[in-house]
């Protein structure tokens, strides 16, 4: 199994190119062996996770994007299914209000990152107004780098305050895509996810995939690192993201508080 760091974004030499989607390199080639892993992988995650909640100090940041059909809500499933969800909670963006348009970029996503004590998953993030917006020529080249500058500031804001930052881009691939797609054109329980207006985005894809280079090599820094997630293989996309977040997890080091000296007197009665 290939290391971490691999998949870890390092602004001075990065290209997307380096990254085939297919890439199935975290799997044993065992199905039974691999859910298994996956399995012990969400139990650590959600011993880890209840530490953290309890610590009630350090926040966590799981950020996931990717196209359309990429498996944003399949990694969020799979990741998280052993854990209790007391100190966890999803935040998913889609196209701004009114209300929203009203303020900033970042003020919607400003409000929903993780107090502390708790892990916070974005589905799609803030990156949406360098990608989508670039994409259509909705801002300019020079609002695009800003963007950049104002992301990076943010998220130093956030580690400089007691979160830590995880990014994923979940990286399929055009023909995987389509299968997706179709899948779930072809399935009566998933159908109401497609929207016609995904497809227009799929005829973009040379575009976003320039798009996505450029935002990640602009804003993976040491305080906020970007990982790019092979993501055309379920399984994969699970253990690579699941040994991430349990790695992070236990690289922060928590530890339950201690039991305040007058509680160890303390005898409930029957």
């Amino acid at each position: 199994m290939k290391s971490l760091d691999l998949y870890h974004v390092n602004p001075k030499k990065f290209s997307l190119n380096q990254y085939r989607p297919d890439d199935k390199s975290a799997r044993s080639g065992n199905k039974a062996e691999d859910a298994l892993a996956l399995t012990q992988l969400a139990t650590e995650i959600n011993a880890l996770q209840d530490i953290l909640h309890a610590e009630g100090k350090r926040k966590l940041l799981l950020v996931l994007q990717g196209m359309d059909a990429s498996g944003k809500d399949g990694t969020v499933r799979h990741v998280f299914s052993e854990c209790d969800p007391l100190g966890i909670r999803l935040a998913s963006f889609k196209a701004p209000t009114s209300e929203e348009l009203a303020h900033d970029y970042l003020w919607r996503v400003h409000s929903q990152v993780p107090k502390a004590g708790e892990l916070v998953i974005f589905n799609r993030s803030h990156y949406e107004d360098v990608l989508i917006v670039k994409v259509h020529d909705w801002i300019n080249q020079a609002e695009c780098q800003r963007r950049y500058a104002q992301i990076n500031d943010f998220e130093r804001l956030l580690t400089e305050t007691g979160t830590t930052i995880i990014k994923c881009f979940l990286h399929i691939s055009k023909e995987e895509q389509k299968t997706r797609m179709q899948e779930r054109l072809n399935d009566p329980t998933k159908s109401w996810k497609f929207n016609v207006g995904d497809l227009k985005e799929r005829a973009l894809w040379p575009q976003y995939m320039q798009a996505y280079e450029n935002a990640l090599k602009a804003t993976s820094t040491e305080n906020a690192p970007w990982y790019v997630i092979p993501a055309d293989s379920k399984t994969n996309r699970n253990l690579l993201i699941s040994r991430l977040l349990r790695d992070t997890l236990k690289d922060m080091k928590l530890t339950y508080p201690a039991t305040p000296a007058e509680y160890q007197s303390v005898i409930v009665e029957d």
